[in-house]
Formats: C-alpha cells, structure tokens, sequence
C-alpha cells in the first residue's frame, strides 16, 4: 500500500490540529479554573463566565474540524479527511 500526502496537506492538517489542541487546552483551563472558583461564593459569577466560555470552546472543536474537513476537499484530498486524526 502506498501513501502519498502532499506539502499542503501535511501543512493544513498540522495547522489544524494545533488550533484544536490549544482549543482542548484552553476549555480545560477554563473549566479547572472555573471549577476553583465556585468554592467561595465571591467568584461564582466569575466561574459561570468560565464555564460559558468554556463550553463554546468545546463546542468549537467539531466546528475546527468541519473547516478542516472542507479546506482538505479544496485542495483534492477530502477521502483523507477523517475523524480519527484529532
């Protein structure tokens, strides 16, 4: 079997799977540190804002895919486009 992956797609997928490795990170900063601060009463409003932020972001990961998913078909390789990458 032979594989054969060009420059620009090796290059958009690693482009693509930074993005959504600092978009995991961030959500589960966001999350831990929200999570923190619901022990005092003081910074709930705080946390709540977190976890918002934090779900858009998780919700933001199948979206970073989808692009990808597309621009990979752009450029003539969307059969390799799949979901077990990232």
């Amino acid at each position: 079997m032979t594989l054969t992956i060009g420059h620009e797609e090796l290059r958009i997928r690693g482009v693509y799977e930074t993005i959504s490795i600092t978009n995991d990170f961030l959500a589960g900063v966001l999350f831990l540190v929200g999570s923190i601060l619901f022990f005092k009463e003081s910074t709930v409003y705080a946390a709540t804002w977190l976890f918002t932020i934090g779900s858009v972001l998780f919700v933001a990961r199948p979206s970073i895919r989808l692009v990808r998913r597309f621009h990979l078909g752009r450029v003539g390789d969307a059969a390799s486009a799949t979901a077990r990458d990232f």
